[in-house]
C-alpha cells in the first residue's frame, strides 16, 4: 500500500486515493460492482468473446525518467489498446496496478495520472473497473478487456499464401521520438513527435473495419520486421515487404535521413496495424482507404517459406543485411 496506516478512516491514504481520482473514470453498462470491492463483476453481451490483454511500462524501460504523469497515463492506455485494435476488439472495461516511488506519491501526480487515463478511455468508453497501488520503482500495468463477436476476433496465425501486407499510418516516428528525448532537441517537429510517442493514434475503428477482409492482424509495437515475423512464423508462411513502399513521415525523413528507414523497419513504438488482406477483400479495403475510413499503405506480400524478406524495388535489390538487423525491440536482451 501506499501508506502504512492503523487508522479506522477508509478514505485515508490508498483508498483516498483511489476514491478521489481514479473510481469515476468511465462510467459505463455491464459493470455490475466496480472499484471499490475485492474484486469486479462486469457482464459481457451476449454472443460476443472476451478480449483480454496486459501491457506493463517500466520507467527508463518503456517511457523516459521525469515522464510527466498526464503523458504516462497516455502512453500507458495507448500501449494497451493497439492490442485491443490488433484484435478487431472493442474495448470496454481496464485495470490499473501501480507502483509508485513514495517521493512522488502526492496527491498532484495521482490526479494528473488520472487525467492521463481518462483523456484516452473516455475516447473510446472504457470504464476503470479496478487496479492496485504499492511502493516501489515507478511502473504501471494495465489489463484492457474488450469484446468481438463470437469467432471473429483477428488473429496472428491465419495469414496466407497470396495475401497483401498493409500497414496504418507511418512507421519510424516511435524511434525518432526516443532519438529526439536522448538528445533533448525541442522544436514543432519535436513536439509532433513527442506526442506521437506519449498518445500515439488510436486505431481501434480500423481494427472493427478490418474484422471484415483481413485475414491476419498484428500491431507494431516491436517493429515492422519482428512483428511481421510473428505472423509468418505462426501462420506457417513467409513475406516480402518492400522498403521503398513503407510510409514514413516527411518530416521524419527530412530530420533523420540516414536512420528513417532503419526505424520503420525495427525502431519499434509505432503501434500501427501490421494486416494481411486476401486477394478476393482488396477491393473493399481500396474502397475503405478511398473513403477516408482507413489510413493504410500496401507494403508486401505473403509468399511461400518462412521469415521476412526486405527488397527494395526502386533499386531493384534485396538487402544484403541479416535479418537480425530489423530483429527490434527485445524485453530481455
Amino acid at each position: 500500500m501506499l501508506d502504512d496506516y492503523e487508522s479506522n478512516d477508509l478514505l485515508h491514504g490508498e483508498f483516498a486515493i483511489i476514491e478521489r481520482h481514479f473510481k469515476g473514470i468511465t462510467q459505463q453498462s455491464g459493470v455490475l460492482k466496480g472499484i471499490g470491492d475485492d474484486a469486479a463483476v462486469i457482464k459481457p453481451d451476449a454472443g460476443l468473446d472476451l478480449v483480454v490483454s496486459t501491457d506493463s511500462l517500466l520507467e527508463g524501460v518503456h517511457f523516459p525518467v521525469g515522464t510527466r504523469p498526464k503523458d504516462l497515463g497516455r502512453r500507458a492506455m495507448c500501449v494497451n489498446l493497439s492490442d485491443m485494435a490488433a484484435m478487431g476488439a472493442k474495448p470496454r472495461w481496464f485495470t490499473v496496478a501501480l507502483s509508485v516511488p513514495r517521493d512522488i506519491a502526492v496527491e498532484k501526480w495521482f490526479a494528473e495520472l488520472s487525467d492521463g487515463l481518462s483523456y484516452i478511455a473516455n475516447q473510446i468508453d472504457c470504464a476503470l473497473v479496478g487496479g492496485d497501488t504499492t511502493c516501489g520503482p515507478l511502473a504501471i500495468t494495465i489489463t484492457v478487456i474488450g469484446q468481438v463477436p463470437s469467432g471473429a476476433a483477428l488473429r496472428r496465425d491465419t495469414a496466407e499464401v497470396g495475401d497483401q501486407i498493409y500497414v496504418t499510418g507511418t512507421l519510424g516516428d516511435g524511434a525518432a521520438a526516443l532519438d529526439m528525448f536522448s538528445k533533448g532537441n525541442t522544436n514543432s517537429f519535436c513536439e509532433r513527435l513527442s506526442e506521437h510517442f506519449y498518445a500515439p493514434r488510436l486505431r481501434i475503428e480500423s481494427g472493427l473495419r478490418l474484422r471484415e477482409i483481413a485475414s491476419s492482424c498484428i500491431d507494431i509495437s516491436d517493429g515492422l520486421v519482428a512483428d511481421l515475423r510473428h505472423i509468418c512464423f505462426y501462420s506457417g508462411v513467409a513475406a516480402e515487404i518492400d522498403c521503398s513502399l513503407i510510409p514514413i513521415h516527411a518530416h521524419t525523413k527530412r530530420n533523420y535521413p540516414h536512420h528513417s528507414l532503419h526505424w520503420a523497419l525495427s525502431g519499434g513504438d509505432d503501434y500501427q496495424l501490421c494486416f494481411t488482406v486476401p486477394e478476393r477483400a482488396t477491393e473493399s479495403l481500396k474502397k475503405m482507404i478511398f473513403e477516408g475510413h482507413i489510413d493504410a499503405t500496401r507494403i508486401g506480400l505473403i509468399t511461400a517459406g518462412d521469415g521476412v524478406n526486405v527488397i527494395d524495388s526502386s533499386k531493384a535489390n534485396t538487402f544484403t543485411q541479416e535479418i537480425t538487423d530489423y530483429s527490434g525491440y527485445d524485453h530481455f536482451a
